[in-house]
């Protein structure tokens, strides 16, 4: 009975991978292919100020921006140093981790239009909240203190003289840049989405719905009063705390908790909470200092659990709120079908190979680790991850032998 849990473990991951593989694939190269051809330059100048205009560019060139959290951080802070505002920086921020194309179409592949609308509109009410709360709240001199920081440390530099996204667009050496960026994307987030997905095939497997019921507070009754709610909103970020998945990880994992009670605003507001998890709160504190790190990571949850309320009750109020019955259970589902997936993914396994390949014949693999310690703890985990489930596929081949 234990290695036909494991097989279905294993098989749950894999099928999930296979379920959003063409989702990955179709949002990586629409943000590789923005990120070559806009310039950062137009970004970086249109940032400096505090006001709406800057806000909203910063909010559009965030979307522009997409990454992963690591990656988004490392540009804010050399937008931050030289010279944006705390709100537009934390707008760019929250925009290029939230508002992001492949995001929107991994919530759709798992969860439904409820939470992808839920994801841009939350993404939007969660950046206005953070402006107002920073405007109200920000200490004197805190601001300073952490951009006097950020420009000691900042080692980032960007060429000058970048050719117009026409020429390059009609050039080998912008196609090049794009597959360098294809394969750049996917090596930042697969220990992430390795392990992201393996967790959500073990929790779908082994975790009973009784304890999604006694962490989030009210699951169980399909109706949650409004302090369970609110109650939800907090939990939700603690547990992405304790998970310390990417967002795209994440998604899976969300699937496994909506379809065992837990609430819109509760699942919307564990999305949100890619930028409140230790190894991030760690990068920003080695940024800009403790008290800026902590500052900015109280901010955020607090706009996090309002935004998720204000997106819980104003779905509610229109009738908009997701049939749990309506979206498909990670156990229900058919991954290997023959169906439009299937082609979908076939296509961008075509494309990874082409652009992966280039990318290969001319950069090699690379240091995925890097150096730091929690790059390496996630390598770690992911390759144990790896192993994981291709030892549960393989359980009926050896028993079959």
């Amino acid at each position: 009975m234990r290695l036909e849990a494991w097989n279905e473990a294993a098989t749950t991951t894999a099928g999930l991978f296979w379920l959003a593989f063409w989702a990955f694939g179709l949002g990586y190269l629409m943000s590789s292919l923005i990120q070559v051809f806009v310039s950062r330059e137009r970004m970086r100048k249109s940032m400096g100020g505090s006001g709406a205009g800057s806000v909203g560019l910063a909010t559009f060139f965030g979307f522009l921006s997409s990454s992963c959290s690591f990656a988004a951080l490392a540009t804010t802070r050399s937008l931050f140093a030289k010279g944006a505002g705390i709100v537009p920086a934390l707008a760019f921020l929250l925009a290029s981790t939230n508002l992001v194309i492949e995001l929107g179409i991994v919530i759709a592949v798992f969860l439904g239009w409820q939470f992808v609308v839920g994801e841009y509109v939350g993404g939007l009410l969660l950046i206005g909240c953070t402006w107002l709360l920073v405007k109200w709240t920000v200490p004197a001199g805190l601001v300073d203190r952490a951009r006097d920081k950020a420009r000691r440390d900042d080692g980032s530099a960007e060429g000058k003289g970048a050719p117009d996204w026409r020429t390059l667009i009609r050039s080998r050496e912008g196609w090049r840049r794009v597959a360098h960026r294809y394969a750049m994307e996917w090596g930042m987030v697969w220990k992430d989405v390795t392990i992201g997905f393996t967790v959500a095939g073990l929790i779908a497997t082994f975790v009973p719905q009784s304890f999604f019921q006694t962490l989030f507070v009210g699951s169980e009754s399909g109706d949650p009063g409004f302090l369970e709610v609110l109650a939800q909103t907090v939990i939700g970020p603690a547990a992405a705390f304790v998970t310390f998945i990417g967002s795209m990880g994440n998604v899976p994992l969300a699937a496994v908790l909506f379809a065992n009670g837990v609430s819109f605003a509760g699942i919307i507001a564990f999305l949100f909470s890619d930028l409140v998890v230790f190894p991030v709160l760690r990068i920003q504190a080695r940024y800009y200092g403790w008290r800026m790190a902590l500052y900015v990571a109280g901010v955020f949850l607090l706009a996090i659990s309002l935004s998720a309320l204000v997106l819980h009750y104003g779905f509610a109020g229109f009738g908009l709120l997701p049939d749990r019955d309506a979206v498909r259970t990670v156990s229900d589902r058919d991954y290997f079908a023959v169906d439009s997936t299937l082609w979908l993914n076939l296509a961008f396994l075509v494309v990874s190979a082409v652009l992966g390949g280039w990318h290969l014949r001319e950069r090699g693999l690379g240091g995925s680790a890097g150096g730091k310690w929690s790059e390496k703890l996630l390598l770690v985990l992911a390759l144990l991850s790896l192993g994981w489930v291709v030892g549960g596929l393989a359980v009926p081949l050896v028993f079959a032998a």
